[in-house]
């Protein structure tokens, strides 16, 4: 089911839809050596192949944990004789990159330098933690997604109908629950989508319908009940939410536990947790959001399945942290107090002077600078006059 094009090629609508400067670059061959960094299973070495099929390019696929300096070298005589014989160019895709010691990054660079071959470098680890500058500097980084659901449902309905490289052949249908199981339980990877579902359709008869039984036996787990379009979805995040709220840090695991395994997207759950840092923490423990937004970045750059103890570390984090909505109510209090009602003036003297003739009209006359008294304090209005102060 590896696509041909880019119009078969699944994700990734960030950098490939139509129009956008990455895919006019591939479709006119002029990509030039970059890093695909992503998950497992998000399309990237198929993308290194389509770049070098769009460029009319020869593609050298080798693997870091296998090759060597001596098997850099090889390619690159290939490559020389072959850009001198027919005038091919030469890609060569580098699957795990990041195996790569600094010593045999550094052997890349000459290479590349000179135009012997465009390197495709493929990794699932940050580049900028595990590859040489000096490689960087000559190889720029794409940053690719996990794959969304919807990208796993076309994909499966794809595999099912296709007669040449799926099962279309066999007339198979899948029921929704099965199907939602598979999609659910692969975490984004489109390997693993694939694999389970071949494994499912090994146990249907032609013309059959695949159910969530056979899924179940093809993953060799069993499907939670989660829909994550529906009720169990907001009932759970709800009781999610509502446990870490409540401090109750084992409820919020076990709600968490049940999300990831359903299937949910990390992110969703990271979003919420962030919202909470400040609605229901806020002041009374200020490093319950430095913890959440910490976590949200480390979610997205590590990807599942390890995301999920990144999140396990938020989730008893804030749980167990003090709670406070002052912040909240405060701004709920400020929200209404501005409901129907015109905004009364800035006082006079908070007011903005940039030049003389401003200051001809008041502004800025009277304001206290809090710096020039003791203990960096001083009385004196804020609030335009008539206005409420927070009652909390």
């Amino acid at each position: 089911m590896r696509p041909t094009n880019l119009d078969e090629y699944v994700g990734q609508r960030h950098l490939l839809d139509v129009g956008l400067p990455l895919r006019k670059q591939i479709e006119a061959g002029t990509v030039g050596s970059c890093i695909l960094w992503a998950p497992p299973g998000c399309g990237k070495t198929t993308l290194a192949l389509l770049i070098a099929k769009y460029a009319k390019a020869y593609a050298e696929v080798r693997s870091a944990v296998t090759s060597g300096v001596a098997d850099i070298r090889e390619i690159a005589k290939a490559a020389n004789a072959r850009r001198k014989f027919s005038g091919d160019r030469t890609i060569l895709v580098l699957d795990e990159i990041h195996h790569f010691s600094r010593t045999q990054q550094d052997g890349l660079l000459g290479f590349i330098e000179d135009g012997t071959f465009q390197l495709i470098g493929v990794t699932t680890e940050s580049p900028y933690f595990v590859l040489a500058p000096a490689l960087l500097s000559r190889a720029r980084v794409i940053p690719m997604k996990p794959l969304e659901t919807s990208d796993l449902d076309g994909l499966v309905d794809r595999a099912l109908t296709d007669p040449a490289r799926g099962f279309g052949l066999r007339k198979l249908s899948i029921d929704s629950e099965a199907k939602q199981h598979i999609v659910g339980a692969t975490s984004g990877d489109a390997r693993i989508t694939l694999n389970a579902l071949e494994s499912a359709a090994m146990q249907c008869e032609d013309g059959g319908t695949i159910t969530l039984d056979m899924a179940e036996q093809a993953l060799q787990r069993k499907a939670i009940r989660y829909d994550r379009a529906g009720d169990y979805h907001y009932d759970t995040i709800s009781a999610f939410i509502k446990s870490v709220r409540g401090s109750d840090s084992d409820a919020a695991l076990h709600y968490l536990a049940r999300m990831l395994e359903a299937g949910e997207d990390p992110r969703f759950v990271m979003r919420r947790l962030l919202i909470l840092a400040s609605e229901d923490i806020g002041n009374a423990d200020p490093q319950g959001l430095v913890i959440a937004a910490a976590a949200a970045q480390a979610v997205e750059r590590v990807g599942m399945p390890e995301a999920k103890i990144i999140l396990a570390q938020a989730t008893t984090y804030l749980s167990e942290a003090p709670k406070s909505n002052r912040s909240c109510l405060s701004l709920a209090a400020a929200e209404s107090d501005l409901e129907g009602k015109p905004a009364a003036p800035v006082p006079l003297h908070l007011r903005n002077a940039p030049v003389k003739g401003y200051e001809k009209l008041g502004h800025g006359k009277g304001y206290l600078y809090p710096h020039d008294f003791d203990g960096g304090w001083v009385p004196q209005r804020y609030l335009p006059d008539g206005k409420w102060k927070t009652p909390y």
